[in-house]
Parts: C-alpha cells; structure tokens; sequence
C-alpha cells in the first residue's frame, strides 16, 4: 500500500542500495553529487509526522529537508526542535503574499519575521514557497519585487533547480507528479517519467530507469501506518483533489 511508513523506509533504503547519495537541498546547492537524490518534505500540517519520517532517515544515515509553515498546524516548536536535533535541515515553507492578500510591503516584512524565527532553531539556508492551492495568489511573486538571496538564503527549489537535469517527483494530491490535481507544486522539465505509485517508483530505480539527480518531494501528513488515520487521509485527499481539479479547469 502506498504512503505508509514502511513503504517510505522501503524507498529510501533501495535509494541507498542503487548508490544514491542522500544530500539535504542546502547541500546539494553548494557541491552537488553526480548521483544524488533530495529528500524534501513540505510540512503542510499535522508537523508530528515529520518526525517519523525523520526518525526513518536518521536510523538510515540520511538528511532530509524540512520546511515548515508558520501556521499553527506546521509550526510546533517542539517537532522542529526535534527534526533539527535529527540531523535534518530545516527550512521557512513561506507563504507570506497569500497571508497579506497581496500587500508586498506587508508580506516581505513578515517573510523577514518568519525567517529570523525559523533561524532561532536551524541556521536556515534555503526556503520553499507552500503552493497556497485555494489561493488566487501564487506566493512566489513576491520575489518580483524583492531578492530572497539578500537574506542570506542561498536557494529557493522552484528558482534554483535545473529540472532538466534534476527529475522532480512530488507526492502532490496523494499521487505521484499527478498533473490534474497540481496548482502550483510542478515544474518545467523535459522529463516525461511516468510514476504510478511508490512501488512502481522503486521499481524503476531497481532497474536503473531513473535519472542520476532526483528531487522527491513529499508531505509528511500524508504518511502513516495503515490504520483509521491512513484510511481518513485517503479520503480526505480524494475530495480534494476533485475540488483541485475543479479549480485548475477554471483558472484556465
């Protein structure tokens, strides 16, 4: 069964079978490994997961990146206190120009909060824009008017990634690089990797059918071990993803 713990420990430990390096984004922007793979997690809500899938890459000897919202349902001190002392890389998932309904004065005033609070646990280094799909606003253009790199932060993954040559795998929709149901969470690439679920995933790396450079990007409160919470999460996600679907036909 798909997005369950075991099934994430089992990707993971294939990752590492077929000679992948586990780098953290922030490592792989500075000196980036010929044979790579990111483990990014956006943690959108329910934070306490992410540190099972932490404690998952900790017992492998592996990095992940952690971006957490400033929003009560991500920013549990404790959780991020707790990915940090894992090993982990800890990121601002800023969504600040939706908070602000598009007041860039407001909006980077508060990014440069958030990030000066996010800094008080990890020395934060690279930051992810949250996709904000109910949103009319898309959170990356407040970077239009202001320079994220003038805070010291060296990347941000939808500005500073050649996907090209890095093939992007997200989780999105409880799906994997599910086009119907991604507002925001895609980018251009010239890829076309069809992934059918997490199995499929493994398979294709068993089979060296994956590239050398992989980002996967995955949501921590999707992931559990089966039981009520997996089954409400599945159904939850499914309604969703019409109302996603929904909202993607009508901006067109």
């Amino acid at each position: 069964m798909d997005f369950t713990l075991k099934k994430y420990k089992e990707l993971v430990e294939i990752l590492i079978e077929k000679n992948y390096s586990v780098q953290t984004f922030e490592e792989f922007i500075k000196d980036p490994k010929e044979k790579v793979v990111v483990l990014r997690h956006d943690v959108d809500r329910r934070s306490i997961n992410a540190t099972w899938l932490g404690k998952i890459e900790k017992d492998l000897n592996v990095k992940g990146s952690y971006y957490f919202r400033i929003v009560p349902e991500s920013n549990d001190k404790n959780v991020i206190q707790t990915i940090a002392k894992m090993g982990h890389e800890v990121g601002y998932h800023y969504e600040d120009l939706g908070m602000t309904k598009g007041d860039f004065e407001k909006a980077y005033e508060n990014y440069k909060k958030n990030l000066a609070y996010f800094r008080t646990f990890y020395p934060v280094t690279t930051v992810c824009m949250h996709g904000s799909p109910g949103n009319r606003i898309d959170n990356r253009q407040i970077w239009e008017k202001y320079d994220y790199k003038q805070d010291g932060i060296i990347a941000e993954p939808y500005f500073d990634v050649d996907y090209n040559k890095v093939f992007y795998i997200t989780d999105t929709g409880r799906a994997w690089n599910k086009k119907s149901v991604i507002v925001r969470d895609k980018v251009e690439t010239n890829f076309n990797i069809p992934v059918k679920n997490i199995d499929h995933m493994m398979e294709l790396i068993k089979q060296d059918k994956m590239p050398d450079q992989l980002i996967i990007s995955t949501h921590p409160h999707r992931w559990f071990d089966v039981g009520p919470l997996w089954f409400v999460e599945l159904v939850m996600q499914n309604i969703k993803n019409v109302v996603k679907a929904i909202l993607i036909k009508y901006r067109k």
